[in-house]
């Protein structure tokens, strides 16, 4: 098994216990990859979610960029459901975890396809 593959299960694992969320493991494959090489980089491979500048790069790069949604008040409101879901509390919040939960969010899973 490579380094990503690994790095998948961990974040499925992260999706099952700490999101309480049955991963798609096709569209969390895509997710990863799509993430590009910053998911073995130890401070890329994380969102800091008090951080607003993160945050609203996330949006404006990610949301709107990347999944093509209208830019809104309802884009950090999806952010925010998404630091919610993995938990306001946890400090690890891995890039591609926090993404699927977002696509899953807005269903944007046709992005990947």
């Amino acid at each position: 098994m490579g380094k990503r593959d690994e790095l998948i299960a961990k974040y499925a694992d992260d999706l099952k216990t700490k999101c309480k969320v049955t991963p798609d493991m096709d569209l969390l494959t895509k997710v990863t990859i799509g993430c590009g090489p910053s998911i073995y980089d130890n401070d890329a491979q994380t969102v800091a979610a008090s951080d607003k500048d993160e945050l609203e790069r996330i949006r404006a790069n990610f949301l709107v960029k990347k999944l093509g949604l209208q830019n809104g008040p309802a884009l950090m409101d999806g952010i925010n459901a998404a630091i919610e879901t993995y938990g306001k509390s946890e400090r690890n919040k891995f890039r591609a975890v926090f993404y699927y939960l977002l696509v899953k969010h807005f269903g944007k899973e046709a992005a990947y396809r």
